[in-house]
């Protein structure tokens, strides 16, 4: 199962690199330009529109829409339930990640009306935000996870995980030392990455605009949207993996740069020989 999983994702990987996919992003100022360019290093092509008067169309010709609410305001908002509304007319995934879900009430708002009002393809959390979208008690730390939820366990997240994919009919992604990825029946479990990736801005983002970008290259023949969404957080696992081991004696600001790096060489022999991935 293992190695039909990595065949999967590489399928998929090298569908964006032949089909450049378009991946329409609502997103954070923060990390836009992080996202841009993870999106570009996989081989699909980005765009960042967040206006009301042009999401709906600019949602019409992409392949896959990124909705981020890491820095909200009321403007864009509607933007994220329009496009949404949008892609879901036209059967484009959508992928959304709430960042800090349970901080604040704007963000609690915002998350609670996109679950309802669009149909989700993946959402892609940590644990404290999908806690808090299942319905759970969730001690947010900002837009990180609290230490509370780092320590729940492989079998708890997993729980969690499918009770909010079955609730709302999508993939849930929950990213962490140990990433879970079901659809409410299936569940994936992938151990890549490292620890020092928390200490730079984005990698989150980063890792939800590759799951975006994966989605945007489904077809049949490679898989749906489980699939997607496991490459997704798989090759930000191995990109970090690898872009540690270039420039960790250098600092995190090379650490950050090698990051796009290592995402824009991904190869099926990569993938083949560090993927640590498995079905239970």
């Amino acid at each position: 199962m293992t190695r039909e999983l990595i065949d999967q994702i590489t399928n998929m990987m090298e569908n964006i690199r032949v089909k450049k996919p378009l991946i329409h992003h609502i997103t954070n100022y923060v990390t836009v330009n992080d996202c841009a360019n993870i999106v570009l290093a996989i081989g699909a092509s980005p765009i960042m529109a967040d206006d009301i008067d042009e999401v709906e169309t600019i949602t019409s010709i992409s392949s896959a829409l990124v909705i981020n609410i890491g820095t909200l305001n009321r403007r864009t908002i509607e933007s994220m339930v329009a496009a949404g509304k949008r892609a879901n007319e036209l059967g484009i995934p959508v992928v959304l990640d709430p960042v800090g879900a349970g901080a604040s009430g704007l963000r609690n708002e915002t998350t609670e009306r996109l679950l309802a009002e669009v149909k989700l393809t993946v959402l892609r959390g940590n644990m404290s935000e999908i806690r808090f979208c299942a319905g759970l008690k969730a001690d947010t730390k900002g837009v990180e996870v609290s230490e509370a939820d780092q320590k729940i366990g492989a079998d708890e997240g997993s729980e969690v995980a499918r009770d909010v994919a079955r609730k709302f009919g999508c993939v849930v992604a929950i990213t962490g030392a140990t990433d879970i990825i079901t659809d409410g029946e299936r569940t994936i479990y992938i151990e890549n990455g490292t620890r020092h990736m928390s200490n730079v801005t984005g990698t989150g983002c980063m890792c939800t605009s590759l799951v975006g970008s994966f989605c945007g290259a489904m077809d049949e023949a490679t898989g749906g949207p489980l699939i997607a969404a496991a490459g997704g957080v798989l090759a930000m696992g191995l990109a970090g993996e690898l872009a540690y081991e270039a420039a960790k004696d250098k600092g995190y600001g090379s650490f950050h740069i090698a990051i796009i790096d290592a995402a824009s060489k991904l190869d099926s022999d990569t993938l083949g020989a560090r993927a640590k991935i498995y079905e239970a």
